[in-house]
C-alpha cells in the first residue's frame, strides 16, 4: 500500500494508543472475524503469545517515542485473538514492564470476548487498572449468531456470566463498554436494550468490516441497509430524555457536525494515531487492512529493529494521516468529506484502484451523516425559536 507524496504530510503525527497483541490465538470462532476469516493469514505464523523479549524490546520503543514527542500520556490496549488466554503472568509483565520503562502516564484497557473474566483475572486487571471492553453483540439469539465456540456452540452464556462478574461493585469500575457489531439480521432496537441492559458506559457500534471485493454482508450497491438499521438505533437514542448511555459512533458523528472533531476511524478526517504490534513484535498498521489483501497491514518493521517514528515514515502510515488529501476525487468533491472523512481506511479497497475509492460504505455513511444533521438542525431551530420567544 503506497501513496503519492503529494498526498502526505511533511511530518508525522506522535502514536498515542498502541494495540499490543499479547495472544494470537482465541477461544471463540466468531465467523466474521477478520483477523481469522479475512483475506490476510498472517496470523498462522505468530506465537501464540508475547516474549518477555518482545515486551522489553515495546516497552523500550514506547518510551523512546513518549521522550521524543514530549507526549504526557498514552493508551496501551492489550488486544489478541483473546488476551486474557495469555495468562496472568504474562499480562502482569507488560503491565509492570512497561510502566517501569516509560515515564508518561500509561492508560491500560483490554479488549476481550468476555468469557475469562473470572475474579482472578479480574483481581489482577484491577489491582493495575487495566480498563475491560466487551465484545458482545445484543441478547442470545443476537449474538450467538456468529460470536460461537468451534464446536458450534453459542458464546453468550459464558460471556453473560464473564459480565456479571465484571459489573459486579467490586470490578465496575475497569467496566469500560460493550462493543457489538452490526448484524442485518437482528432488530437494531432490541440489540441496543439489549445491551444498554448490562448499563456499560458506552457502546461501540461496528460495522462489519468489507471491500468493494468482499463487500459486507447482505451489501448491495446504492441500497442503504446499513444506515437504515444504525437509524433505527439513532432515533430510538436520540429521542430518550436523557441518553442512558453513550454511543460512541453517534457521539463523533454529532461532534463533527457541531464543528468539533471526531477522533474515530469512521467519520472524519483527523489522523491515525495508533499502530498494531503482534506477539513476535512486527509492527503492523490498523487490523482491519486484513480484509483488504494478505500482507496488507505489514511494515516489514518491528519493536526490536525500528522505532516508531520509522512507521511514521511509512508510506501507508503517512497516507492514513495524510486526512483530505489521501482521499479519492470523488470523496475530494463530495460535499460531506469534512463529516464523512471517506469512510474506514480498508473499506475503500478495490483491486486495481487500491484505497483510492469511497467506502464501500458510501451511500450508508451519506444518508446517515444526513439523517442526524437533520435531526440536529430541526432541534436547534426549535431552540432557537423558543430563545427568541423568552
Amino acid at each position: 500500500m503506497t501513496a503519492p507524496a503529494a498526498l502526505v504530510r511533511a511530518d508525522g503525527v506522535p502514536f498515542r494508543e498502541f494495540i499490543v497483541k499479547v495472544h494470537s490465538r482465541c477461544n471463540i470462532a466468531c465467523d466474521y472475524c477478520y483477523m481469522y476469516e479475512a483475506a490476510d493469514q498472517s496470523w498462522r505464523a505468530q506465537p501464540m503469545a508475547i516474549s518477555a523479549v518482545t515486551i522489553t524490546a515495546f516497552a523500550d520503543r514506547l518510551a523512546e517515542h513518549v521522550r521524543e514527542h514530549a507526549l504526557e500520556a498514552v493508551g496501551v490496549v492489550l488486544h489478541g485473538g483473546e488476551p486474557l488466554l495469555a495468562g496472568r503472568d504474562t499480562l502482569e509483565d507488560v503491565v509492570m514492564t512497561v510502566r517501569d520503562a516509560v515515564s508518561a502516564e500509561v492508560k491500560f484497557s483490554m479488549q476481550t470476548n468476555g468469557v475469562l473474566l473470572t475474579e482472578a483475572n479480574l483481581d489482577l486487571l484491577s489491582k493495575h487498572q487495566v480498563g475491560i471492553g466487551v465484545s458482545l453483540d445484543g441478547g442470545p439469539a443476537h449474538h450467538d449468531r456468529h460470536r460461537r465456540f468451534a464446536n458450534g456452540r453459542g458464546s453468550y452464556d459464558e460471556v453473560a456470566r464473564g459480565l456479571r462478574t465484571l459489573t459486579a461493585e467490586a470490578y465496575r469500575p475497569l467496566f469500560m463498554g460493550l462493543l457489538a457489531t452490526v448484524d442485518l439480521a437482528n432488530d437494531p432496537v432490541e440489540v441496543y436494550e439489549a445491551l444498554a441492559a448490562w448499563e456499560p458506559p458506552s457502546i461501540d457500534l461496528l460495522l462489519p468490516h468489507g471491500t468493494w471485493d468482499a463487500p459486507p454482508p447482505g451489501h448491495v450497491p446504492g441500497e442503504t441497509r446499513y444506515a437504515d438499521w444504525l437509524i433505527s438505533v439513532f432515533d430510538h437514542w436520540y429521542a430518550q430524555p436523557e441518553q442512558p448511555v453513550r454511543i460512541r459512533l453517534f457521539e463523533e458523528l454529532i461532534a463533527q457536525l457541531l464543528g468539533g472533531t471526531a477522533y474515530s476511524e469512521v467519520f472524519g478526517t483527523a489522523p491515525l494515531d495508533f499502530v498494531v504490534v503482534e506477539t513476535d513484535g512486527t509492527i503492523e498498521l490498523v487490523d482491519a487492512l486484513k480484509v483488504a489483501y494478505d500482507g496488507a497491514p505489514a511494515t516489514g518493521l518491528n519493536v526490536r529493529d525500528h522505532s516508531f517514528d520509522a512507521v511514521l515514515e511509512h508510506p501507508a502510515m503517512r497516507a492514513n494521516q495524510a486526512g483530505e488529501a489521501a482521499l479519492c476525487e470523488t470523496c475530494r468533491t463530495c460535499p460531506l468529506v469534512k463529516e464523512c472523512g471517506g469512510g474506514q481506511f480498508p473499506h475503500r479497497y478495490r483491486t486495481g484502484t487500491g484505497f483510492a475509492n469511497p467506502s464501500v460504505y458510501c451511500a450508508d455513511l451519506a444518508k446517515l451523516i444526513s439523517h442526524v444533521h437533520s435531526r440536529l438542525a430541526a432541534d436547534i431551530a426549535r431552540l432557537t425559536t423558543a430563545g427568541s420567544k423568552t
